[in-house]
Parts: structure tokens; sequence; C-alpha cells
């Protein structure tokens, strides 16, 4: 198990993509991981599944009451919906900006980069998103560029479902190296 003794966030409200959050929380748990949902709502939150509302997930931790200090690492699942709302929200902005001023890793796929945008932390950062968001990345000073998986210093960005295996082994690879909170915590 390569993250056996690793805490894993999973930043996300309703309207998530359903497979954006779940083949990579079972994934990292199938690794060893400790992996939890934080919210911004208590209680369960709904994924988005197609066309309609899909599997909902038991948030185990309010964002008001997370910090980056108990977690490894930062996974932002995608979905239309969840980031929209996430990126309006101050305490969740916060909560990802401390995983980057740590320099932990994190991990965004399809249209989560929305909310590295509203956090202002990835301006001179090589990405990737899902293309319709592809202008407000850019806007917000990061190189985007249209590949499959991309990793630049600890932050590992993905385009879409269809990249989950790539997105989830490079995940993993990041947390397992864990170079990057090394470097911080040595510097």
């Amino acid at each position: 198990m390569k993250l056996e003794n690793k805490k894993v966030a999973v930043l996300a409200t309703n309207g998530f993509e359903k497979s954006e959050l779940f083949e990579p929380y079972n994934a990292l748990k199938n690794e060893g991981a400790q992996v939890d949902i934080i919210s911004i709502k208590e209680g369960v939150i709904k994924s988005w599944d197609g066309d309609n509302w899909g599997k909902s997930i038991k948030v185990d931790k309010l964002v008001t009451n997370a910090t980056e200090k108990d977690y490894n690492a930062l996974v932002l699942p995608g979905g239309v919906a969840n980031p929209d709302t996430l990126r309006t929200d101050e305490d969740a902005l916060n909560f990802i900006r401390a995983f980057f001023k740590s320099g932990k890793p994190v991990s965004a796929i399809c249209h989560a980069p929305w909310l590295l945008v509203s956090a202002d932390v990835i301006e001179n950062r090589k990405v990737t998103s899902y293309h319709s968001i592809k202008d407000d990345v850019i806007n917000a000073g990061a190189n985007w560029v249209n590949e499959e998986v991309v990793v630049d210093e600890g932050l590992t960005t993905s385009r879409n479902p269809d990249d989950l295996p790539a997105f989830i082994s490079k995940t993993i690879e990041e947390i397992k190296e864990g170079k990057h909170e090394e470097q911080t915590a040595n510097a």
C-alpha cells in the first residue's frame, strides 16, 4: 500500500462529477490513504452523473473546521456546479491556498481549475483543464496545454473523466513522493 499513513482531503459540494470524485477516492483508499470529504455543507453531497443527480457521499468535515496541516494532499473533483459554487466560498479558497503555501500536492480535474483561478494560485503554472475554461485559466496567467495529465511542482491537472486513469496514477505518485512537502519543510 503506497499511501499508508497519508491523509488526503477531497474538497467538494453538490454537483461534483461522479466519476471525478469516486474513482480517485476509491483508488486512494485502496492504496491505504485516509480520505476525508471536506465541504461547505454538512450531511451528504450529491454527484452529477450524465444528465441527472447521481450517487451521494457523506461529508466528513466542514471546510471551516478543516486545516491543511491535517492532510498530506488535496484533491479537487470537477463537474460544473461543484467548483462554480466553491469558488465563491472564501473558506474553501483559503483551504486551497494553504496547500499551495505549504507546497503539498494538489490535484484538480476538469472544471476544478476554476478553483485555482479564484484562489489566485496558478499564475506561471503549466496546467490543463476542461476545454471550456481554457480562457479563464490562461487569463489567470497559467500556461494551458491540451494534455491528458500535467504535473507542475506538485500540482496535477487533467481535462475530463477520460483522463482519470492518468490523473489518479499521477496523484498517487505525487502523494507517495511527498517531495514538495519535504522541500518546503526543509527550506
